[in-house]
């Protein structure tokens, strides 16, 4: 079993900026690849972005390109979501993710085994 647990979510004006961290724990070398997801008021949970745990591989949904960046640090088995240029419709639960699965980045809910209980990010206009 891996735990996650997200941390950094807030309320932030239109443009601005907030870090989420997630830790994990547990079976931390079972892990391949994490990844962020988050989830509006009436809205299916989407990708974000992910990156490989033990690599530089990254990918990101088009809606964050240039604006988000998903690091990790292996030490401290935490994953980052640095989010720049914050938009209303960035508004969200923010979740993270983790999976096994070896088959490269992922993008879709199903391809991950373990989730976090979610961060609240607000923008505000």
């Amino acid at each position: 079993q891996v735990q996650l647990v997200e941390s950094g979510g807030g309320l932030v004006q239109a443009g601005g900026s907030l870090r989420l961290s997630c830790g994990a724990s547990g079976r931390t070398f079972s892990v391949y690849a994490m990844g962020w997801f988050r989830q509006a008021p009436g809205k299916e949970r989407e990708f974000v972005a992910a990156i490989i745990w033990g690599g530089v591989a990254t990918s990101y949904a088009d809606s964050v390109k240039g604006r988000f960046t998903i690091s990790r640090d292996n030490a401290k088995n935490t994953v980052y979501l640095q989010m720049n240029s914050l938009k209303p419709e960035d508004t969200a639960v923010y979740y993270c993710a983790a999976t096994i699965r070896p088959y490269g980045l992922r993008s879709t809910t199903s391809d991950y085994n373990y989730w976090g209980q979610g961060t609240q990010v607000t923008v505000s206009s």
